[in-house]
């Protein structure tokens, strides 16, 4: 089975090089436990991949016999722009990482379309005052999950798109979107990436989800890894738990594994420790 590295070496080492091609995995986190430093990680260190196959090696290693790397990778944000996101990688990767693997990753912005409804001022979130024919289309203009829909449909083919994030769909529930658009939203890129044959991870804070909307979203996807803190007497760990994962929970119950403790440092994110079933 063909599969797309995660970028984070460790991990890829125990699923068999990556994840299968063909899914979407839901990257479900408590605020600060690792989901989103994961997130650029693996944009990051496939791209480096490309355009610095020195530095990937000495960051990452080889990949896997059945892995292979993405033609393309897009970063989707509803409500962050090109540098905002940049400045987020410089906070969590070695500069030298982050400045060669920019060069692989395409930013699509989204955030004019998801705060176009909103009672912000424009000059908030665009970058330029609005002309007569802008401020016309803000009545007739595509909707939200219109501009999503044909970005993913464009661009997710044999790539891999980090979409950050769901939980910025579900704030936006009450004005442009359903809860119901979301997990069809989820259930249909599910149905397409297996035509696409890339890999689509897509962010969410499960702490402003009820147990049954998580639920539902953990239902639609391929697979779920949570991110989650733990504390055991006077310290807190970040830790990961691969939930339901087709093609890839099976390699890791064969080797007894059910959590991984995870660590954050110049290098992204990393598994510090793997635990087995007691």
């Amino acid at each position: 089975m063909e599969r797309i590295p995660f970028g984070i070496q460790r991990m890829d080492s125990l699923v068999n090089g990556g994840a299968p091609r063909g899914t979407v995995v839901l990257l479900s986190g408590e605020s600060g436990a690792g989901a989103r430093e994961f997130m650029y990680t693996s944009a990051t260190i496939n791209g480096l991949a490309s355009v610095d196959p020195e530095r990937h090696d000495l960051y990452y290693g080889d990949l896997a016999s059945d892995a292979s790397l993405p033609e393309e990778i897009h970063y989707v944000s509803f409500t962050a722009d090109k540098s905002q996101f940049e400045w987020e990688l410089a906070q969590t990767l070695e500069e030298d990482i982050v400045e060669a693997g920019l060069k692989a990753i395409t930013f699509q912005d989204l955030s004019t379309d998801f705060f176009h409804v909103s009672p912000l001022p424009r000059d908030w979130y665009a970058d330029r005052t609005p002309s007569v024919k802008d401020l016309r289309s803000r009545t007739d203009r595509e909707g939200l999950l219109s501009a999503f829909g044909d970005l993913m449909s464009e661009h997710a083919a044999d790539n891999l798109v980090v979409i950050d994030s769901l939980s910025d769909l579900i704030s936006a529930a009450e004005e442009e979107v359903s809860w119901s658009d979301v997990t069809y939203i989820l259930k249909g890129l599910q149905k397409a990436a297996h035509r696409w044959n890339g890999l689509v991870l897509a962010h969410v804070n499960h702490e402003t989800l009820s147990p049954e909307r998580h639920g539902q979203l953990v239902d639609a996807v391929n697979g779920t890894m949570r991110f989650e803190w733990e504390t055991g007497g006077s310290t807190r760990a970040r830790t990961l738990v691969v939930k339901q994962f087709r093609g890839v929970l099976s390699a890791l119950e064969d080797e007894n594994i059910v959590r991984f403790e995870t660590e954050i440092d110049d290098d992204g994110f990393d598994i510090s420790d793997v635990r087995k079933i007691r």
